[in-house]
């Protein structure tokens, strides 16, 4: 396989939402702890976000306007650090997101250099930005993110044999659109506030073409404290 393994791992309430007010809600504490917990169950490399839950919870926001650069950096894979012990692959198409420095570091994990993936649609002035901030970039599509490019080079440039998707709903069923997802793991709170805003762990963008719908296998299910419960598909 000259890809990673791939596992969405997500946390959601009893009607499928992936965030809302569901999460502040004391019965729904034992679900968001249980999906801290089982993160490490799949040794994963990497963890990939997309661009809004990258800026909500991982990123200083968005950069706005950056430093004019005089360099002209070609539109090319730039590897900053190749060996890190952990990774956080950050989907930012058209270079828009801010960070303090090169890694992330959240309680109970490990320091993880920072892997923005971009289109050529992105302008070189970014480009220098990351540069300059010592953050690793590579280029996976035209205008829009080609999954499967990404996968290739996350495989090839670091190596990374298993890899975590945590969301959003595009960006989970992005994946998915393309048969990507292998494994999928579902740590289900035992509320729901009804939502029609709040987003679903799957959502298609309008500009996918349609496809038949996704099927998977239950591998595993289990009851957890505080009547979560957690459950394993694997592609069918």
């Amino acid at each position: 396989m000259n890809r990673p393994y791939v596992i969405c791992h997500m946390l959601t309430s009893l009607d499928g939402k992936i965030d809302g007010a569901y999460m502040s809600a004391p019965e729904c504490a034992p679900a968001l702890t249980a999906y801290g917990n089982l993160r490490g169950v799949f040794r994963c490399q990497a963890t990939l976000y997309g661009t809004t839950t990258m800026a909500g919870s991982y990123s200083k926001g968005y950069v706005g306007q950056v430093e004019v650069s005089n360099s002209d950096y070609p539109k090319e894979d730039f590897i900053a650090v190749s060996d890190a012990e952990s990774y956080v692959i950050s989907v930012d198409p058209k270079g828009s997101l801010a960070f303090p420095c090169n890694s992330i570091e959240k309680k109970g994990r490990a320091k993880a250099h920072i892997v923005e993936v971009l289109t050529e649609a992105v302008h070189i002035d970014y480009l220098a930005y990351l540069r300059k901030k010592e953050i690793s970039y590579i280029f996976a599509g035209k205008d829009t993110l080609d999954c499967r490019i990404l996968l290739e080079k996350l495989h090839r440039l670091f190596s990374i044999e298993r890899l975590m998707i945590a969301g959003g709903g595009l960006m989970n069923w992005s994946f998915v659109q393309e048969d990507l997802v292998d494994e999928v793991s579902i740590v289900m709170a035992p509320v729901a506030d009804g939502s029609i805003r709040a987003v679903s762990i799957f959502e298609k963008a309008d500009f996918l073409p349609a496809r038949s719908p996704a099927v998977f296998k239950l591998k595993e299910a289990k009851t957890l404290d505080g009547d979560t419960l957690w459950l394993r598909y694997t592609r069918r």
